[in-house]
């Protein structure tokens, strides 16, 4: 009796279970976002808010002279806070929805129709993160990025003019390049090679040219650096340029605002991988080894050319590396971030101490011989790191699920077409909305004001008081 018992058993937990499987097969399970994914980007979103208030407002801060410190802040401060409000109305949905090759559309302004439920793609099929960290961690990048832009030109221009330009080149600059280069359809639209074709078409028009670019080379960095090319030229030089002494006020002050970006850009590169995996592991490594690198060739150039290794020159390195390694950190080895970090280490020295003088502009903060110059060759040197041979992952391919064959001329012309694009369209809207502010309010405090300090004549408080 118990043995028939038992055998009714087993067939009733057997046709249950089979039961179960063939629901499970025709069921559709809706994607979930895994909690380690979200807890890691809303660290990796708290670090790129770091990099930006305190650590970009105090790098810059204390290079400036005392009488303009608070200026500094204000305006990175104040900045940030602008263009967070400007990316939650319309700056989200023109950057990351469906439109054109180069705007996206309107569909999510004001984040219409964004719930705690809905999800973004992350890089791995089938892999999603909740849409709200997505939109808040892109939300730093275009925070701090026309934040960057202010170095080239700090010290004498009003603070009015600054907020107006910031949401004309918002706008017009930032939001189209991060469409262009980093929209697409994600991952799971890749099933067969013309279902691939048809996702490839309503990309961004970079991304189409497939230009890589993992967490900013040419969206943050080249972007802002012609930025601020552009605007010292037109606005001119300091008071005083190459006359009075414009040293640094306090190089203790821009050490710690440099190793609070060094520590947040951890979240800038990492947080980009959108996931917490291996691959998160690769980016953190070759993070860390070129801002290493590039710090001890700046020093290294420094030492040997100057006779005296500074510590001003440390910290710029480290920031040099930082940003070459910025566009190349997902596909670059670790061999390959050192050698990128050493380049860019020599050269961006070169720029902001050799380049700047020759071609006589004032680049008060270097924002452009150091992210300007830096984001070139990390963009450019991506081809060469990528590549397979030399230790980096190569390009994945969406429809084989595989790492596709890699050509190093193939993708240096792609990256050229996002180096060209990028210069070209910032320096355009950049002059264009200079010129423009400085028609309806003016871009420059007087002289006198200028003397006295923006601190005073701009905000009427000091930093520091004697």
């Amino acid at each position: 009796m118990n043995y028939i018992l038992k055998i009714f058993t087993l067939i009733a937990l057997s046709s249950f279970a089979g039961l179960t499987f063939a629901n499970d097969t025709v069921a559709v399970v809706a994607p979930v976002a895994q909690k380690g994914d979200t807890a890691w980007m809303i660290m990796a979103t708290i670090l790129v808010i770091l990099m930006s208030i305190p650590g970009l407002a105090l790098f810059y801060g204390g290079m400036v002279r005392a009488k303009n410190m608070l200026s500094i802040l204000m305006q990175v401060f104040v900045i940030f806070s602008l263009m967070a409000i400007l990316w939650a109305l319309y700056g989200y949905s023109i950057a990351f929805t469906e439109g054109n090759a180069f705007f996206g559309g309107f569909s999510k302004l004001f984040l219409l129709g964004i719930t705690p439920d809905s999800l973004a793609a992350s890089f791995s099929k089938g892999v999603y993160i909740p849409e709200y960290i997505y939109v808040a961690f892109q939300l730093t990048f275009a925070c701090i990025t026309p934040a960057l832009i202010i170095g080239a030109f700090a010290e004498r221009v009003k603070f009015s003019a600054i907020l107006v330009f910031m949401v004309i080149w918002f706008t017009f600059a930032y939001l189209p390049m991060a469409h262009m280069v980093w929209y697409w359809a994600g991952p799971d639209a890749y099933t067969d090679a013309s279902a691939g074709e048809k996702a490839l078409a309503t990309a961004g028009f970079l991304f189409q040219k497939g230009a890589l670019d993992f967490a900013g080379g040419t969206v943050v960095h080249i972007n802002a650096g012609i930025a601020g090319l552009v605007g010292c030229l037109v606005i001119g030089k300091r008071v005083g340029f190459k006359k009075e002494s414009l040293a640094p006020h306090s190089v203790t002050m821009t050490m710690i605002g440099a190793s609070l970006l060094w520590v947040g850009w951890f979240g800038f590169n990492v947080g980009s991988n959108l996931e917490a995996n291996g691959l998160s592991t690769l980016v953190f490594i070759n993070t860390l080894l070129a801002s290493a690198a590039a710090t001890l060739a700046w020093t290294g150039a420094e030492w040997v050319i100057r006779g005296k290794p500074s510590m001003l020159g440390g910290a710029s390195g480290s920031i040099a590396g930082l940003v070459a390694i910025t566009p190349a950190c997902g596909w670059a080895g670790p061999m390959g971030s050192i050698a990128l970090g050493v380049v860019v280490g020599v050269v961006c020295f070169w720029a902001v101490t050799s380049l700047k003088g020759m071609l006589g502009y004032d680049d008060s903060l270097d924002a452009f011989g150091v992210h300007g110059i830096g984001g070139i060759i990390g963009a450019l040197g991506t081809a060469v790191v990528a590549s397979p041979a030399l230790g980096g992952t190569g390009v994945w391919d969406y429809v084989t699920n595989g790492v596709a064959e890699y050509s190093m001329s193939t993708q240096l012309i792609s990256q050229c077409w996002a180096v060209g694009v990028c210069i070209i369209w910032s320096a355009t809207v950049s002059y264009i909305a200079f010129k423009l502010v400085d028609v309806l309010i003016g871009l420059r405090v007087g002289e006198e004001a200028e003397r006295e300090g923006l601190d005073i004549s701009e905000h009427g408080e000091t930093a520091y008081h004697y």
